[in-house]
């Protein structure tokens, strides 16, 4: 049996053990005790369910891969090219191209499409972005499920949360939701004054653990100057709860060891590093940082306390709104951005000015059939790289399962290119392998990761402790205003209404990949539609059409298409956030019109 793990964007990382004899049968591992020994759906539909890359191509005929690396180092010889990396695969090898594009003139990205602006707003507060490890998740009272939906996203962590006292603050009445001690369902891009005005009530009731706050984040009456900037009849006719809502949340927290689980969902705003911010800071008024059984968990920095031998400086791009059609040659490796970026229509156009497109990844999509050259990567179970995980702090050696002729891997595409254009070749694989794991923390035969800490800021905050947790002290938000929405309430006729548009996970996608979705458009009772109705669904960036479902769990001003419905994102806006240059997929209102309505 030989030992690997799931490489998908996925909190849980799952481990994984093969039978080389019988590659395909998977079953669940225990280098990484936080998944249990089982294994989700997403990794079976990864090997099964899509239609797998074998052979090279060149316009569209098969070619030798000798060929087909040929024509790709002629493409980026002695011109600047672009290398857009998506994140299929996670595991740290596949970033040994950031080396090539280093050397041949490359230019990178910058940014993600997911979860960065939430990131920044971390940083900004607790100098890093440590990982809060399931066994103290496990040791809480209460758990805040905070625009994050555990059942699809992250069931592994489930068991970790069994018996606790839930609340979920979510517009949706997710499953977990249904099954809550108290649902706040609060109005989309409303979390970041919920936050501000639950701090605020903290502090009147002289609730906010003082002698914690005097150590750890003393700014604490200067924040509080701040909260009363927002008043709080406006902010509760804004995120539409009432006194009695905040009131029976702030009980359910009163000496209790709780956790708060974010969810990227909140945070996919131009201002969403604000929103990560004001729930830091409330979690700081209560105590909860340093303390067993408590904390904020979010999407960890999986490489923190690595020294990155992939790490390079160049020039870059950002990814959320890459201007591809400024690159004759493009690399696009293990991601979609014809489907996956923000207003994919313009994405779409740009990708076809691009002289020399080139697809380097495992399944056909939207981009590969755009590409002038394809080259068919290896999957996870025939090559060799190692797992970090940004939802425990298990560190997994991705062992090959079995050798294959087909595709070719991330680091040897590199060398062959560097090669092919006489520049310096990369290092043995191994030594990049064994550089990583040589740093790796080693307890009980366990490999964890070097930032990890048992207590998360036990000691303090920034990289090394010992500095304090620092306050939001600003905050600017004019979406209702801005100029694309007001260009867009112009368009909608005073008889329609305009929806917030999200774009949650299922449990049947990751992202982009595995594209089997109904294009279903899922609309609250009130919207006048019926199920099965064909409905367009138009917003400044682009319209679909698509079928209805009544879903009675939606708010009244929401509408969902679930991540990974084709075209979905060419109704979504091609605007970076503020901090940490994020794509801003939850800023987008649409309309709904009857097919043949004028």
């Amino acid at each position: 049996m030989i030992q690997t793990a799931c490489p998908l964007d996925c909190f849980d990382g799952c481990s994984v053990v093969c039978d080389s004899s019988h590659p395909k049968r998977l079953v669940g591992g225990r280098v990484a005790p936080s998944t249990n020994g089982t294994l989700c759906a997403h990794l079976y539909r990864h090997l099964a369910e899509s239609e797998r890359i074998e052979k090279a191509r060149i316009d569209g005929q098969e070619v030798s891969m000798g060929e087909a690396l040929d024509a790709v180092a002629k493409a980026i010889a002695d011109t600047p090219w672009l290398l857009w990396r998506g994140s299929g695969n996670v595991g740290v090898m596949q970033a040994v191209t950031n080396l090539l594009a280093k050397r041949a003139g490359g230019v990178l990205t910058h940014g993600t499409l997911c979860d960065g602006a939430g990131d920044a707003g971390i940083v900004a507060s607790r100098g890093v972005n440590r990982l809060l490890p399931p066994e103290q998740i496990a040791k809480s009272e209460v758990v805040v499920i905070w625009g994050r939906n555990p059942d699809v996203t992250n069931s592994h962590i489930l068991p970790y949360i069994e018996g606790k006292e839930i609340i979920v603050i979510d517009p949706r009445k997710t499953k977990i939701a249904k099954r809550a001690k108290l649902h706040l369902q609060i109005r989309p891009r409303g979390d970041f004054y919920l936050a501000t005005l639950l701090s605020r009530f903290l502090m009147m009731e002289d609730a906010h653990d003082k002698e914690w706050l005097n150590e750890y984040a003393s700014e604490y009456e200067e924040f509080y100057d701040f909260t009363r900037t927002f008043r709080i009849k406006a902010i509760l006719e804004h995120i539409e709860l009432s006194l009695n809502d905040i009131g029976d949340f702030l009980l359910m927290l009163q000496n209790r060891k709780v956790v708060f689980l974010v969810g990227a969902g909140v945070q996919r705003h131009e201002s969403g590093d604000a929103t990560l911010r004001a729930i830091d800071a409330f979690a700081a008024l209560l105590g909860l940082f340093g303390r067993e059984g408590c904390g904020v968990s979010y999407l960890a920095n999986s490489q923190l306390g690595f020294d990155n031998p992939f790490s390079v400086k160049t020039k870059t791009e950002p990814i959320a709104t890459t201007p591809f059609k400024n690159y004759k040659s493009v690399i696009v490796q293990g991601g979609n951005p014809a489907e996956s970026m923000p207003c994919s229509l313009r994405v779409r156009e740009e990708l076809k000015e691009v002289e020399n497109l080139i697809y380097f990844g495992l399944y056909e999509n939207q981009t590969s059939q755009l590409a002038k050259i394809v080259i068919p990567a290896k999957n996870f179970l025939e090559k060799e790289d190692i797992r970090l995980s940004y939802g425990h702090q298990y560190m997994q050696k991705m062992n090959r399962v079995y050798e294959s002729d087909i595709g070719v891997s991330e680091h040897d595409f590199s060398q062959e290119i560097l090669r092919r254009i006489g520049k310096e070749p990369l290092k043995d694989e191994k030594e990049y392998i064994d550089f990583i794991l040589s740093q790796a923390k080693r307890v009980d035969e366990k490999l964890l990761s070097p930032g990890f800490e048992e207590i998360p800021y036990r000691d303090g905050f920034g990289e090394d402790g010992g500095e304090e947790f620092e306050f939001i002290d600003d905050f600017y938000d004019d979406f209702e205003n801005i100029k694309a929405l007001r260009r867009f309430r112009k368009k909608v006729k005073k008889s329609r209404d305009e929806y917030w548009l999200l774009t949650p996970k299922t449990n049947k996608t990751i992202n982009t990949q595995f594209n089997s979705l109904e294009q279903v458009v899922y609309l609250p009772k009130g919207a006048l539609f019926k199920d099965g109705e064909s409905v367009l669904v138009k917003s400044i960036w682009g319209e679909l059409l698509m079928k209805v479902k009544v879903d009675d769990g939606l708010r009244e001003d929401c509408v969902v298409i679930f991540i990974g419905t084709k075209d979905v994102n060419i109704l979504t806006p091609p605007i970076s956030s503020t901090e940490g240059d994020m794509a801003c997929y939850g800023d987008v209102k649409v309309e709904l019109l009857r097919v043949g309505e004028v």
